[in-house]
């Protein structure tokens, strides 16, 4: 198959780990073009987006016969940005990846598969995003393995919706213990966004690493 991977995120973690499907894809013998911009996108059988932040038109969607987009929640729930981030936030260690057609609304297609990660409570932001990148490749193989017999199914339930966090979402309250603040400390990204606090009238960086 002719098939085409974008991640148009500069700072996605994507990047990181690309190179793994890529070689896969080929090794499997798939015809694989990697992109990092909506404008170099050209026809091919599918078109999987990878932490992406455009919202392609119908004609840009026309150009793959599957336009498929991985997200990180148990869609209809946790639409929106950084799905997987909010949810260890709120307490979760089990996390969901959806991968569903692409349409011109925000997470809105049909769901083709859904799978989950489970971790266990002390994983830092590299090990977390390494998890979800592997799930993300299992589904995209699935989906391949699987293919022409893919049978999606419209999101049912109520939906909600995530905020984009930004760097002030990494800041430390405190007077709040280490404790209580771990799955923050366990989600920043030490050089993209690492935790800080404020005393005095002093700003104070943290970086968190794991003792092998």
């Amino acid at each position: 198959m002719k098939i085409t991977i974008m991640v148009d995120m500069p700072d996605s973690f994507f990047h990181k780990y690309i190179r793994l499907i890529i070689n896969e894809l080929k090794h499997q013998n798939h015809v694989v073009r990697f992109c990092t911009n909506v404008d170099d996108l050209s026809t091919g059988d599918v078109l999987f987006l990878l932490g992406c932040r455009t919202i392609l038109s119908d004609e840009q969607l026309s150009q793959h016969k599957h336009s498929l987009v991985i997200h990180p929640s148990k869609l209809p729930e946790g639409k929106g940005s950084a799905a997987l981030i909010w949810k260890i936030l709120e307490g979760e260690n089990t996390l969901f990846i959806s991968l569903f057609e692409a349409t011109n609304k925000i997470d809105g297609g049909d769901i083709i598969f859904q799978d989950k990660i489970t971790l266990k409570g002390y994983e830092l932001s590299d090990e977390i995003r390494y998890k979800q990148a592997l799930k993300s490749f299992e589904l995209i193989f699935k989906f391949l393995d699987t293919y022409p017999n893919i049978k999606p199914v419209k999101q049912k339930g109520r939906s909600s919706y995530y905020p984009k966090r930004t760097p002030k979402d990494s800041e430390l309250d405190i007077n709040k213990s280490i404790r209580e603040q771990f799955n923050l400390l366990r989600v920043v990204d030490n050089e993209r966004y690492p935790a800080f606090f404020h005393y005095g009238n002093h700003r104070y960086i943290l970086k968190i690493y794991k003792k092998n």
